[in-house]
């Protein structure tokens, strides 16, 4: 039987749940410095990062539609915008929030199934990293949300697709075509969320063999 890279709904839903309650546990042990650390994504802080990853299964059509129109049609800004709003509250309340969509199935308006995942795996490295801590990210789990990016139309990737061929080397999975990139999925994952720095430290190149003459 071929192995497929998409997760059921159900057993990606679990691990929402686990992702979400696993990093509201790490977010309620920092210190105030800590919750100030920039990370690698764009200008936002952990705190910001942390209050964007509750909006999503908070959001309504009336919410995203009055956010949108203050971010004057700037999908973008508006992502921005209103992850700095949120994360202006107290921490704790931060953390409450988090919490609280552990068991949500709410999705953010124009998004599928599969982002809750896939911004919790690659958000929760961006928190991980800039804190200079550890954070496993499930292989199924990483797979199902390389294998989305790769396969994203809408909403509109915002990240360019390597001119490689990609390999994990923990589980199977393989996309693309040329010189090849291998490595744990997590660290591919990495790389196609447009976060090089992180990723290539775990990721070996190969360059294709011409064909034979």
């Amino acid at each position: 039987m071929a192995v497929t890279a998409v997760l059921g709904a159900e057993e990606r839903w679990r691990i929402v749940d686990a992702e979400r309650a696993s990093l509201a546990e790490l977010l309620e042990g920092l210190t105030p410095a800590e919750w100030e650390t920039p990370t690698a994504c764009g200008d936002w802080r952990v705190r910001d990062v942390a209050a964007h990853l509750t909006l999503a299964a908070r959001s309504t059509y009336r919410w995203a539609l009055r956010e949108f129109l203050r971010a004057h049609g700037d999908t973008d800004r508006m992502i921005h915008d209103t992850a700095v709003r949120a994360a202006a509250r107290p921490t704790a309340e931060i953390v409450a929030d988090l919490r609280a969509i552990v068991g949500s199935r709410r999705l953010a308006p124009g998004t599928t199934a599969r982002e809750p995942l896939l911004d919790l795996l690659v958000h929760g490295q961006d928190i991980a990293l800039a804190l200079g801590r550890d954070r496993p990210m499930p292989p199924r789990a990483a797979r199902d949300a390389a294998d989305r990016v790769w396969t994203m139309r809408f909403p509109p990737r915002p990240w360019p697709l390597p001119e490689a061929r990609l390999v994990a080397t923990d589980i199977d999975w393989a996309r693309g075509g040329g010189d090849e990139i291998r490595g744990p999925v997590s660290a591919l994952l990495l790389l196609l969320t447009g976060r090089p720095e992180a990723a290539e430290p775990r990721l070996t190149r190969t360059a294709r063999r011409p064909a034979d003459a």
